[in-house]
């Protein structure tokens, strides 16, 4: 078969669209969440989807967001939990098996081999890129040349492997811009501005109670607690905070490698901080990031932040590291932070500066720019299908010619 052309026409009919994700754990937080929004979107819209992610045994289950398969995985070592799809020929014979339309992947390294499947296959393809190659190099260590460089021959590598590349953000998107990818398209992701959205004032004062006293400012940190997220800096902040005179508690939400670690440090230096680890529920979620008075998101290579979205959708301000993708989302919602805890205490301070009203109401507009059927209807429109309402986004070396063309 022909491989179709990332350009070619779009299509209109039902597909099967089979999803391979790693770094997927039933405690996982944004990517596992916009996996389940995408994937009940795909289906809304009459498509067939399916998940595969790594897991301890082999299972198959009919979702919301439509069938998902896990595959046995080794476990990463000190990763939290997280599994690989290790085994290419199992997941070679379940594409086989599936037959797709589409196929979407969300990891550029171990699962770049897919691409090459796709190709031979006459399967168009899209990986979506859900981090910073170079933001996390740089956050194991890696100098800031040497993680550039090692970054642009794995970017250039995924290009050439699938269909399209997709990114989430402008920020996102600069590293494979920077060498030239010409089969790079923008969707956002979304939030669930439904589940996520303002308590009233007499429930949220009855849910704060839970966490601090009237008088006390009350952080939230919601992120898994791994070392690219840069969890640590909440408990910088705080120290901070409490050094200058601020009665603040902190309560995190979130588990990982770091979570020992942590709880250790706040106890050492008598910190207020309460960890509450994964939350299962939606609601119980955006309950706590709805009676916060500010939400920190301190991971500096976050290319969408999810969580820091989410709680602007409740109605709470966020703190971001300005490094990041969110400065360019949060808009007047938030405000973006230097990345040391000096920087974090600062901004929260800033923000607490601005009436209460004032900064939940901005929090919340700034959160309805970016609903999930919009995302869904982007996404489609990478794989090719225009949904009703929705306008195909087409990789930039066609908005280059266009452009040329205009002129």
């Amino acid at each position: 078969m022909t491989p179709l052309s990332p350009t070619g026409p779009s299509r209109t009919g039902p597909l099967t669209i089979v999803r391979l994700a790693n770094f997927v754990t039933p405690v996982s937080g944004g990517l596992r969440t916009a996996l389940r929004h995408l994937g009940a979107g795909y289906r809304a819209a009459g498509h067939r989807p399916v998940l595969i992610v790594p897991g301890e045994r082999r299972s198959e289950q009919e979702t919301e967001q439509g069938l998902v398969i896990t595959l046995p995985g080794p476990q990463l070592p000190a990763a939290g939990g997280y599994r690989l799809l290790a085994d290419r020929r199992a997941v070679a014979a379940e594409l086989t098996r599936l037959n797709p339309d589409r196929l979407e992947v969300s990891d550029r390294t171990t699962l770049r081999w897919t691409g090459g499947w796709a190709r031979r296959h006459g399967v168009r393809s899209v990986m979506v890129s859900h981090e910073s190659a170079t933001g996390v190099l740089r956050t194991w260590g890696v100098p800031g040349p040497l993680a550039a460089a090692a970054a642009d021959r794995l970017n250039a590598a995924t290009a050439r492997a699938y269909d399209s590349v997709l990114c989430t953000t402008d920020w996102a998107a600069a590293e494979f811009r920077r060498i030239g990818v010409p089969n790079l398209v923008r969707a956002p992701l979304g939030v669930d501005l439904a589940a996520m959205r303002p308590l009233p004032a007499a429930a949220r004062a009855a849910r704060r109670a839970r966490y601090a006293a009237p008088e006390d400012v009350l952080l939230v940190l919601c992120s898994r607690l791994s070392v690219e997220k840069r969890p640590e800096r909440a408990i910088e902040a705080l120290t901070r905070l409490r050094a200058r005179g601020l009665s603040a508690v902190l309560v995190v939400a979130g588990t990982g490698p770091l979570r020992e670690r942590l709880a250790a440090r706040a106890a050492r230096l008598r910190l207020p901080v309460r960890f509450l680890g994964h939350l299962d529920g939606r609601a119980e979620l955006a309950a706590l990031l709805g009676c916060a008075d500010v939400v920190l998101a301190p991971g500096p290579v976050e290319t969408f932040g999810l969580a820091a979205m989410e709680a602007l959708a409740c109605g709470t301000p966020v703190v971001v590291s300005r490094s990041s993708a969110l400065p360019g989302l949060i808009g007047l919602a938030g405000v973006a932070a230097a990345d040391t805890g000096a920087g974090f205490a600062g901004a929260v301070r800033q923000l607490l500066a601005r009436p209460e009203e004032a900064r939940r109401t901005a929090a919340r507009a700034q959160a309805e720019r970016y609903g999930w059927p919009a995302a869904v209807a982007a996404f489609l429109a990478a794989h090719g299908v225009r949904s009703p309402g929705g306008a195909a986004e087409t990789p930039e070396r066609d908005r280059d010619e266009r452009a040329e063309r205009r002129a």
